[in-house]
């Protein structure tokens, strides 16, 4: 049976080749290999088409809310607000478009963009292409750590709960680090094993935590679980934003080992490929990305999971491709996702979570029921 997933396999870097090589693979090996051209200017233009539909999810989800603020004005006040003595809003509606709808909207578009990253190198790596960027135990660790913060009173405190949230993570990331790594290798197996096993051990924390709580945290820590995008500010999102370059960067500079990897681990040291190196690194960046999004924005699952696996049907699973491009659709799908989480409801708003679970989860049950076929 085939994999519904093709693998790619590029040529080592010395052969400027634009020439690229495409293999599917079964449960036996490679069976059927045809030719693909990738070239800067494919990634380019298909970049520019999700930049601009990036752009456009922006604008409505800024000008869509409670409070009707006029397309026209709302754009000239975006575009042109700088300008001194230029009103095109009223103040009440520059508060709510400048520091609150406009904060959350680009937020929420780094928090998409650093799951649906993380998700590609994670669904590489690890073989399994139902992996997303929390089958590691990153959001279990983040939350404990959340859950603690919460419960000492750390919300008055400057990054107090995010601070304690984003220590969970790395200290999860090293601890599966640790557990999972046989000798000098980094098995995928033995990672799932231990991310499923560190998982299971920080749910029984975290319910410990919540049996103890106070009716005040117990709706605070419910709501961070769910995913929160509306507690934002200037200066996390630019730490975010700055966090996020350059962990894509890092990831993106191993796209064409990545590819390798995909295949077999051992064509690709016969590439040139240092294997063991890479993966460190991917699952390293990955990690850190993911456990900063999840430490600001509480747990938002499904982004990571569907985003890639859409990208992958539609434009293939070369990663000089695949990443930029989900970076740039999970971007646009949280955007949207939160703005539809703040809206459905009148007067009322839902965690961010609970719309792309509500997307996701049929999604992913579709994965399963097509690859059991």
């Amino acid at each position: 049976m085939y994999h519904e997933e093709s693998c790619s396999l590029s040529l080592p870097y010395r052969f400027r080749n634009p020439l690229y090589l495409q293999i599917w693979l079964t449960d036996t090996g490679v069976v059927a290999m045809s030719h693909k051209i990738i070239t800067p200017a494919r990634v380019l233009t298909v970049c520019g088409v999700l930049t601009l539909i990036f752009a456009v999810a922006a604008i409505v989800s800024v000008m869509t809310g409670p409070t009707g603020i006029g397309i026209v004005p709302g754009i000239k006040g975006l575009f042109l607000g700088w300008r001194d003595g230029y009103a095109s809003l009223s103040p009440s509606e520059r508060t709510i478009l400048f520091s609150i709808r406009l904060p959350r909207v680009i937020f929420a578009g780094l928090v998409g963009a650093s799951l649906s990253c993380a998700g590609v190198v994670f669904q590489a790596l690890l073989r399994n292409p139902l992996a997303d960027p929390f089958i590691l135990g990153i959001s279990g660790g983040s939350a404990v750590g959340a859950i603690i913060g919460i419960m000492l009173g750390l919300g008055s405190v400057p990054f107090g709960i995010p601070g304690l949230a984003f220590l969970g993570a790395v200290l999860t990331v090293i601890l599966i680090f640790v557990v999972g790594k046989s000798g000098r290798e980094l098995r995928s197996t033995t990672l799932l094993l231990a991310g499923v096993i560190v998982n299971a051990f920080f749910s029984a924390v975290i319910m410990f935590l919540i049996s103890i709580s106070s009716s005040a945290d117990l709706h605070t820590i419910t709501f961070w679980m769910m995913g929160n995008l509306g507690l934002v500010d200037w200066s996390t999102i630019a730490f975010e934003g700055i966090l996020l370059f350059f962990g894509f960067a890092v990831i993106y500079s191993y796209a064409r080992p990545l590819n390798l990897i995909v295949i077999g681990e051992e064509t690709a040291m016969q590439l040139g490929v240092s294997v063991e190196r890479a993966k460190i690194v991917l699952l390293l960046a990955a990690s850190l990305i993911t456990g900063l999004a999840v430490a600001f924005s509480g747990i938002i699952g499904f982004v990571g999971l569907v985003i890639p696996h859409i990208m992958r049907m539609l434009l293939g699973p070369d990663h000089r491709l695949l990443l930029p491009a989900s970076l740039l659709s999970g971007a646009s799908f949280l955007m949207i996702t939160d703005t539809i989480a703040r809206t459905l409801i009148p007067h009322s708003e839902l965690p961010a979570g609970v719309i792309t679970a509500l997307l996701g989860a049929p999604y992913f049950i579709y994965l399963l029921r097509r690859r059991s076929v």
